[in-house]
């Protein structure tokens, strides 16, 4: 077991910030971690962290508890956070080997690491670069690049592509796949729900300071009613169609995004084209189709519902 968290309480005066959270962590797992905002996520991370200190629980990295002077256990931890924290006054180069530096004192294997570190978020062309030339992609690489020089067993991505280009999206992603393989275990957060299905192993949904829902994201998918999700423009939307096609079998929720009719459906082999017979009876024009099963995203919004958070 790479983390373990029981029962984890923190309190802000009446407020209940983690409410007897619990965590698992396996051994080459990235676990993707989910939940709105103020769901305790980032309280979570600080406290497994040994950055806050909290009222009741209990925390054990690599088999170990984990304590504010446990050095030896932070050594093999990595933590890239969603703020950007790197010296303005240093460039990429430098930048990296101060970080490396924190735990590797031999300066030839660190010089060894360094270089390892920036080519494998592919910052070789800009080693002598200061943060403020380069573009937010490639200050997000440079962040990660100073979190893993020191070749962590345990690597903590706190939002790592908020902000950033698709190009450097996808290679901040192919990226945390490779030290994945390369034997690193991973947390991930992110509100990115595609990006969690793309690379996480296992999901965690917290809420309220709890765990709501874990699992692999087919075992998450599996927890909500709907099975498949048809989407349909309908040219005049009005409310008449959402009653009539409410009222058809297997049929969970009807709503309209626009002029897309969006329909949310139970088991069943022939929900499109009962949809489809329905809107032609009825003479209502319809143009493109849609009919996929639920996301993640559908997931979450069921087991956390659709109010906005501050």
């Amino acid at each position: 077991m790479v983390i373990k968290v029981e029962n984890l309480v923190k309190r802000y005066g009446d407020l209940i910030a983690l409410d007897h959270f619990n965590m698992e962590l396996h051994e080459g797992e990235v676990l993707g971690l989910l939940g709105p905002n103020g769901s305790g996520k980032t309280t979570a991370i600080n406290c497994i962290l040994s950055l806050l200190k909290y009222d009741k629980g209990n925390i054990e990295i690599f088999g170990k508890p984990m304590s504010p002077d446990a050095y030896d256990i932070k050594r093999d931890i990595g933590i890239i956070m969603q703020n950007v924290a790197v010296f303005e006054e240093l460039t990429v180069y430098e930048n990296t080997d101060y970080f490396c530096g924190l735990y590797v004192t031999d300066k030839k294997k660190r010089r060894a690491l360094v270089d390892e570190a920036i080519e494998f978020v592919g910052l070789k062309d800009f080693k002598k670069f200061y943060p403020k030339k380069l573009s937010g992609g490639l200050l997000r690489r440079l962040n990660i690049a100073c979190g893993i020089a020191h070749k962590p067993k345990l690597i903590i991505l706190d939002e790592p592509t908020v902000a950033v280009d698709p190009q450097s999206r996808n290679n901040i992603l192919e990226g945390i796949l490779r030290l994945n393989k390369e034997g690193a275990s991973i947390v991930y957060t992110s509100h990115y729900m595609e990006e969690v299905e793309q690379i996480c192993s296992r999901i965690i949904i917290m809420d309220k300071g709890k765990t709501i829902a874990a699992g692999t994201k087919d075992e998450l998918k599996s927890m909500i009613k709907a099975v498949e999700k048809v989407t349909v423009e309908v040219y005049q939307p009005n409310e008449g169609v959402l009653t009539g096609i409410r009222s058809l079998n297997n049929v969970i929720s009807a709503e309209f995004d626009g002029e897309m009719l969006v329909v949310k459906c139970g088991k069943g082999s022939h929900n499109l084209m009962m949809i489809l017979e329905h809107l032609k009876a009825n003479d209502i024009l319809f143009g493109k189709v849609y009919s996929e099963p639920p996301t993640l995203n559908d997931v979450f919004l069921e087991i956390t519902g659709k109010e906005l958070r501050d």
